[in-house]
């Protein structure tokens, strides 16, 4: 599709950037201490693993849809992209005690064997809030003018105390059934927060008109909210194959994705019981996780779910269509939102 091609295109420049970045930060880091300067280098391995780079890429050819061309500037503010990316991912990560991350141990893993878990984890701490501080700072430094570097950083520090307070209310939700309005105000801080601020970055940055910015701000929530329910989607009801890892993670750890709030409010009494009896099960068998699914199933939750993500979909592509983004960029991102549409086929 369009927008893999162009993730490969482009991610190529990004990912030689964040190699050079960090290449200089690690030996910058040794002359403070060795030990900084190594775990350094265990960030760069961990940015640099085999990634699509969307967060990235939706910058730099939002960037380039009005800017017209790529340089060094907006590759620079891509690496502090990645960086507020990755600080964020550190820290997910580490509260969902998940052990893999793109096929290799997460971040709080990485030093458990050396040391002991209490580190590991502390230092994943220490270094995802380093991260967040590296990413501004990279962005400040990227030469742009100050009135258009002050209002990425201003919707940067917003949009990371967003998320911050997304989690939260998703970690509290592990404790209590929220209603569907409850679950949207806590999604309108997640996904749709990472892709209002990577696509408005390259907006503002790229010199768009006023109008587009505000719809590229709601096509953006649009994106955010139809990426979440196909992402959780794909947790619970992928296979193995498909998901790289186990799935039925978010329902093992307890979490409420959309589907399972639709099935308390639709499905039977017994079916209910059966539902609650599996959620919050970390030693959640194959058997178990068939049955979840076949309960979310026959409420109409999972269908339910499927189209709230195409309405958000389609509205964010007619949004899109309304900007003067040049022709491949409305392209990346309709192809994109086109996928997310189509996939939520391939699970059933």
């Amino acid at each position: 599709m369009v927008w893999e091609k162009l993730l490969d295109q482009y991610g190529e420049l990004i990912d030689k950037r964040l190699d050079e970045f960090f290449s200089k930060l690690v030996e910058e880091k040794r002359a403070y201490h060795p030990f900084i300067g190594d775990l350094y280098s265990e960030v760069a391995k961990y940015v640099l693993r085999k990634g699509k780079r969307l967060a990235s890429c939706s910058t730099l050819l939002t960037y380039k849809g009005y800017a017209g061309e790529v340089g060094d500037q907006i590759l620079d503010i891509c690496v502090g992209v990645e960086l507020f990316r990755h600080s964020i991912l550190i820290h997910d990560d580490l509260v969902d005690q998940d052990e893999l991350r793109r096929g290799d141990k997460t971040f709080h893993k990485l030093f458990s064997k050396a040391y002991d878990d209490r580190f590991s984890e502390g230092a994943a701490i220490f270094i995802g809030n380093a991260m967040y501080a590296l990413g501004l700072q990279t962005i400040r430094g990227a030469n742009f003018p100050q009135e258009k570097t002050s209002k990425v950083l201003q919707l940067f520090e917003n949009d990371y105390r967003g998320v911050n307070e997304s989690q939260v209310l998703d970690l509290l939700f592990e404790f209590k059934s929220p209603d569907v309005e409850e679950w949207r105000t806590m999604a309108s801080r997640r996904a749709a927060v990472l892709f209002k601020t990577t696509i408005l970055t390259g907006a503002i940055l790229g010199g768009a008109p006023e109008q587009d910015i505000h719809l590229l701000e709601e096509a953006a929530a649009h994106i955010g909210y139809a990426f979440d329910i196909q992402d959780d989607i794909i947790d619970t009801f992928a296979s193995e194959e498909q998901y790289g890892r186990p799935p039925g993670g978010d329902l093992r750890h307890g979490k409420k994705p959309l589907y399972v709030v639709q099935t308390m409010k639709l499905a039977g009494e017994k079916e209910l019981e059966a539902l609650k009896g599996i959620v919050g099960k970390e030693s959640l068998t194959r058997e178990e996780l068939e049955a979840a699914r076949e309960v979310i199933r026959k409420s109409g939750a999972l269908g339910a779910a499927k189209d709230e993500s195409r309405r958000h979909a389609k509205a964010a592509k007619e949004l899109i269509a309304r900007t003067s983004l040049s022709d491949e960029t409305k392209e990346f991102l309709s192809s994109f939102i086109t996928y997310v549409e189509q996939s939520l086929d391939w699970y059933k």
